[in-house]
């Protein structure tokens, strides 16, 4: 198994790479296309730092909720055909703390200095 670099370690290189060398050297679209770039890389670098645990918390959540078992893609499909056919109530406050949690958990992974983002969690 290799160790070094992981894979955090190379999104950081090539955003670092694209900010302080690339993107200053680039003009109107293209630098824009830099910053998308850059956006992009850093979310995932959030994805695979945070979203394991994120998952895991909502699998919780989801076991809590439903009474059984299962992983979260199966989890999260129940969940969202008990409340399209009624057997689950989305106002039940545990559906609703779980919704919130859950997204808490994507915002801080997609957009963390959304401004919403400190109302749901203040």
């Amino acid at each position: 198994m290799i160790t070094h670099p992981t894979a955090l370690e190379l999104i950081d290189a090539v955003i670092g790479f694209i900010e302080q060398r690339a993107a200053p050297q680039l003009k109107d679209r293209d630098a824009f296309h830099a910053r998308v770039a850059v956006n992009a890389l850093a979310a995932v670098r959030r994805e695979i730092e945070f979203g394991p645990a994120a998952e895991a918390a909502a699998v919780e959540r989801l076991k809590a909720i439903l009474g059984r078992d299962g992983d979260f893609i199966e989890l999260n499909e129940a969940l969202a055909a008990g409340i399209q056919d009624g057997s689950i109530d989305a106002a039940d406050p545990a559906v609703a703390a779980h919704l919130k949690a859950s997204i808490i958990d994507q915002v801080r992974i997609d957009q963390p200095n959304y401004s919403g983002l400190k109302a749901l969690t203040g």
